[in-house]
């Protein structure tokens, strides 16, 4: 059974996680080993094996973590009283920011490399990460359907399609490691585009609250 962290022992485990870290994204899930993510980490197999059960339990940690550390800054623009495309722009810039990270990059190649003969890392993958990211923005959506700000038929693929729109060109090609003239530049065409797109689709007929007379 895994071990419970407390104190200086939830440090030992962001040690060994950012061990992992450097292991999966050097060899992927299938060629990184617990002796060498225990070297990278300086900790005995002993002392590894006391913290996670097996490589699979490990690398859910590992998302768990990133995802928890990420998503309340993405999403935190939802929980606010601001009008719609004011929220949608902070939103998706976030968005496009976490997805052409590093450490977002290197996540999506190894679960799509490994998912044919580990389909167990996709659903670990969606549990801590979209699943989550898509129910909030689905309940923020709902919310200004109720205020008449939105007309959404179905909150859920109204939140897929929004997040779908930030990956549009610059998330797809820094995957395929293509490089950018102007990388800001694009960034900032695929945030407002999504939101234009967004807002056209489901942005309800009725003035703009913020407007002035």
């Amino acid at each position: 059974m895994p071990h419970v962290c407390t104190g200086d022992s939830e440090a030992k485990r962001q040690q060994i996680l950012n061990g992992a870290m450097a292991v999966f994204a050097a060899h992927g899930f299938e060629g990184a080993s617990m002796s060498a993510i225990a070297r990278e980490a300086g900790v005995s197999k002993g002392t590894l094996y006391n913290y996670f059960t097996n490589k699979s339990d490990l690398f859910g940690a590992f998302v768990q973590k990133r995802c928890c550390e990420k998503l309340p800054q993405i999403l935190a623009p939802i929980q606010m009283n601001r009008p719609p495309e004011e929220t949608l722009t902070t939103v998706a810039r976030e968005m496009v920011k976490l997805i052409t990270s590093p450490e977002s990059l290197m996540l999506y190649r190894i679960i799509v490399s490994e998912a044919p003969h580990f389909p167990h890392l996709g659903v670990i993958f969606w549990e801590h990460g979209p699943k989550i990211a898509t129910e909030m923005l689905r309940d923020w959506i709902e919310n200004q359907v109720s205020l008449g700000t939105l007309t959404v038929d179905d909150p859920t693929f109204a939140a897929e399609q929004f997040f779908a729109l930030c990956k549009t060109r610059i998330a797809h090609r820094k995957r395929l490691y293509m490089p950018f003239e102007n990388e800001a530049a694009e960034a900032e065409k695929v945030i407002h585009s999504a939101v234009r797109v967004f807002l056209a689709a489901y942005g309800a007929n009725t003035p703009d609250s913020t407007a002035k007379p």
